[in-house]
């Protein structure tokens, strides 16, 4: 139930009777007409663009329209005023009955209210996380971890089907130097002296691999050449890497549907029929690029190259798909990598990348776009850096992983649902600052606990309301009488609760997790602020004594928030709590 909805097709309904009457042309388009909360809550509790957006088409005034439209709309029931106000919106008044009767379909369906059809029979693919696999996951791709699974997440509460993807790289070079990095490591599981130069990674995550390649080889490789065991090195490190990755990803409940290897698109004629889907639609040339910004004529020496004509489809150069020695450019797997989702039969893709591939974007989707004739969209969201804080300082490198902060530290700090939660704190493109000290803190400022805090005071009521004989079932709630629930503040938490599936549509449509954190600490503050007045006034407190009727109404209204902060936090991929401690 979207009462945004509702009330829009409501507008809709009077909008054709208008236009049946000769008020409107019979073939003007509704398409832009919305209904959304006020910019002053003051106004009313909806307005509607509808006279603003219809006027020119229809030759008339705003106000003509609006004041025509609020005519009709004002004999239903549930509209108790519709004002004109400036040029011709129109704010709309609901009356109390109406947020009352959210209480009851909230109870009667369950963490259900607010999903959506929006995405009904539409596929979607979320690539996320793809970091190399030479060694743990960082604090960075924890960002975009958390990021692309509560998007998954998101987008199957409105009603998508969706794939959770993970692209191995381990067809590059960096692989390569990761096998390297475990010979020495194998190396000094025989005792031997070595030092980490060119690059090699010297974590001590990777001394258990050494041990195993010895365990499994003995001496076989010792003091011999890359020829013999680089191409075995190379596959047991990359395998020790993922299950490292998996069990990185499964601290913070990250799970995927796929893993899709870059290595098995090589030698099996993958890359070479994406390019030649290309070719065939004359995209594949033989050319020469401009120079690069801030290269001169004098300092660039200009090459013939086997290039992608991407600037037909959105890029600002064309991109280079063959090196000169005739191998493939980096670029050139990716193409065929996407070539083989769009082949999978999605409707939609998603790749989530970190802030230091922005270069990357509109070549991918010049790229998606030419592959899939136009008929596939491909958005890419690219998550910024987390600045990590503790004690007023920034927070140190992890011996472990050698040079970075590991995924494992941070959910060792703080646990999983403080991670998850806080990296969805701020809009994925927007730097992060996580400070270790204040995600931990309870009060109103840290946004896990102010959200959690809320749902355990609702299992606080139910509780007590239990232990004095109150039934606090949800069908029993959903049929009490919510027409006690007549005080403002009660109203504007039940009008809060309303916002939940418009807000779910509106987060999916444009790929915001966040949306879904800001909602649930705004609702979480209508709910405080309702249970702080009750301490002043003892008609807004949830347990009525000695009137157990009107306290399963109020109970009925508390529970409903606990209900939708719970769909929200399981789309957050964080358990709501029971209690705080």
């Amino acid at each position: 139930m979207n009462l945004f909805s509702e009330i829009r097709d409501l507008v809709l309904d009077a909008l054709a009777q208008m236009q049946d009457e000769g008020a409107l042309p019979a073939d003007l388009s509704f398409d832009n007409v919305t209904v959304e909360p006020p910019r002053d809550p003051a106004h009313g509790d909806m307005a509607t663009n509808a006279a603003m957006v219809l006027a020119k088409p229809a030759g008339r005034k705003p106000r003509e329209i609006a004041e025509a439209l609020a005519g009709k709309l004002g004999a239903d029931a549930r509209i108790t005023s519709a004002e004109v106000a400036g040029p011709g919106f129109l704010n709309l008044r609901l009356a109390a009955s109406v947020w009352q009767g959210i209480v009851g379909t909230i109870l009667e369906r369950g963490t259900d209210y607010g999903r959506s059809e929006m995405g009904r029979g539409k596929r979607v693919n979320v690539e996320y996380v793809s970091t190399n696999p030479t060694g743990p996951v960082h604090v960075g791709h924890t960002r975009g971890a958390v990021f692309g699974d509560t998007l998954a997440s998101l987008l199957d509460y409105a009603g998508y089907e969706v794939t959770r993807e993970y692209y191995i790289n381990d067809g590059g070079a960096q692989v390569d130097v990761l096998a390297r990095s475990v010979y020495l490591r194998y190396l000094e599981a025989h005792g031997r002296e070595v030092a980490f130069e060119d690059g090699t990674y010297p974590g001590d995550y990777l001394v258990p691999v050494g041990q195993a390649l010895k365990d499994k080889v003995g001496d076989a490789y010792v003091g011999k050449g890359e020829e013999v065991w680089l191409d075995e090195v190379r596959a047991l490190a990359t395998d020790a890497m993922m299950d490292l990755i998996r069990e990185d990803l499964s601290l913070l409940g990250v799970r995927m549907d796929r893993f899709f290897s870059e290595k098995s698109l090589y030698g099996t004629g993958k890359i070479e029929a994406a390019i030649k889907d290309l070719d065939d639609k004359g995209l594949i040339y033989r050319g020469t690029l401009e120079p690069p910004k801030g290269k001169t004529p004098e300092d660039w020496e200009p090459r013939e190259q086997t290039l992608f004509r991407s600037t037909a489809h959105g890029d600002d150069v064309d991109r280079p798909i063959m090196k000169s020695d005739g191998s493939w450019t980096y670029f050139a797997p990716d193409i065929a990598y996407h070539y083989d989702k769009i082949s999978r039969g999605y409707d939609l893709l998603i790749d989530v990348f970190g802030a230091d591939h922005g270069g990357y974007v509109k070549r991918m989707k010049a790229a998606v776009s030419a592959l899939s004739d136009g008929n596939v969209p491909l958005d890419i969201k690219l998550t910024q850096l987390v600045k990590l804080w503790k004690n007023g300082e920034p927070f140190k490198m992890s011996k472990r992983a050698g040079t970075f902060v590991t995924l494992r530290d941070v959910v060792e700090q703080v646990g999983p649902d403080v991670t998850r939660f806080v990296m969805l704190t701020r809009k994925n493109d927007a730097p992060l600052d996580f400070d270790f000290d204040k995600v931990l803190e309870q009060s109103r400022e840290n946004p896990v606990f102010y959200v959690q805090y809320a749902h355990a005071r609702v299992m606080s009521v139910l509780r007590k309301a239990g232990d004095g004989g109150i039934d606090t079932g949800d069908a029993t709630l959903a049929g009490a009488d919510l027409s006690v629930l007549a005080h403002e503040a009660e109203l504007a938490l039940a009008r809060k609760l309303a916002e939940w599936p418009r807000l779910v549509e509106i987060a999916a449509r444009s790929n915001e997790p966040h949306r879904v954190a800001l909602y649930l600490y705004e609702l979480a503050g209508e709910f405080h602020a309702l249970w702080n007045r009750g301490n002043d006034d003892p008609s807004l407190r949830f347990l009525q004594d000695g009137d157990a009727a009107t306290s399963q109404a109020k109970i009925a209204l508390a529970r409903s928030v606990a209900v939708v902060i719970s769909a929200g936090l399981d789309i957050l991929g964080v358990k709501p709590a029971q209690e705080m401690r």
